[in-house]
């Protein structure tokens, strides 16, 4: 589905992204690792058109889309989330998963006038599909609620709704499970699968959290000082040496050593 070739992102003289080659499968959920300062964010960014690269290239299903604007890559299949989730506050929840499909037609002024009829039809339609996003995220009570009144867990559960709401190919999910309580990354981690599972999507998932990275991801991309430092299982990878010295680190050590 992606493929990264030699990806370079530098910031002056720092080297954010520093070489970085890889492949995320069409189908996989595929995790990426690494200690604060890895390179992952910034290596998201570039992949989803925030960022240009220094130098690289970026295909998608074989199609060159380096450098691409993320309203492009939208329209591609190509979605995001983020660390600190983007909800509309005021609007309610259902409403805000209604904002997401492109083309409506009440954002176009000669409709407002003269095309009510289409605009009410289309918006019944997108809220009933809404209604069933939220319904598969076990969130069909907060339908009504401002999307502002949500914990961080059930604003991280709306935006993984709003990839649903279009025909998403890939999702990179940037740190799904920061601040969010055990009960909640569990509910995230089940909708992550089943979407998966039974429609198909494509996911690569940033986290911390171990223990979500190794029930979701296979495999799992290592990062280290911007370059990718190793790859495989989550078995393989909590046994790599290179990787328990640059991240893992001397907690596992100890633990063992306990």
């Amino acid at each position: 589905m992606i493929e990264v070739h030699d990806l370079h992102r530098h910031f002056g003289g720092f080297r954010a992204v520093d070489g970085v080659s890889l492949k995320i499968r069409q189908g996989s959920i595929t995790g990426l690792i690494g200690p604060n300062g890895a390179g992952k964010t910034t290596l998201f960014n570039v992949i989803a058109g925030r960022l240009p690269p220094t130098s690289g290239r970026v295909t998608m299903a074989g199609e060159d889309i380096t450098g691409l604007p993320p309203h492009e890559l939208f329209h591609k299949g190509l979605l995001r989330t983020f660390q600190i989730a983007h909800e509309f506050p005021t609007l309610t929840v259902r409403e805000n998963l209604m904002m997401v499909p492109p083309g409506q037609s009440g954002e176009r002024l000669w409709n407002t006038w003269f095309g009510r009829r289409r605009i009410r039809e289309e918006e019944a339609a997108l809220a009933r599909k809404a209604d069933e996003v939220l319904e598969f995220l076990t969130i069909a009570h907060l339908a009504d609620e401002k999307a502002g009144n949500l914990s961080g867990g059930q604003k991280k559960l709306l935006e993984l709704g709003r990839t649903m709401m279009v025909e998403a190919r890939i999702v990179f999910l940037d740190e799904v499970g920061a601040g969010v309580n055990r009960t909640l990354l569990n509910t995230i981690a089940d909708a992550i699968l089943r979407l998966n599972r039974e429609r198909g999507y494509t996911f690569c998932v940033i986290e911390h959290d171990m223990d979500f990275i190794a029930r979701l991801c296979d495999p799992i991309i290592v990062m280290a000082e911007g370059k990718v430092l190793a790859e495989g299982s989550a078995a393989e990878i909590m046994k790599n040496e290179a990787v328990i010295e640059a991240y893992l680190g001397r907690g596992l050590k100890n633990k063992g050593a306990a």
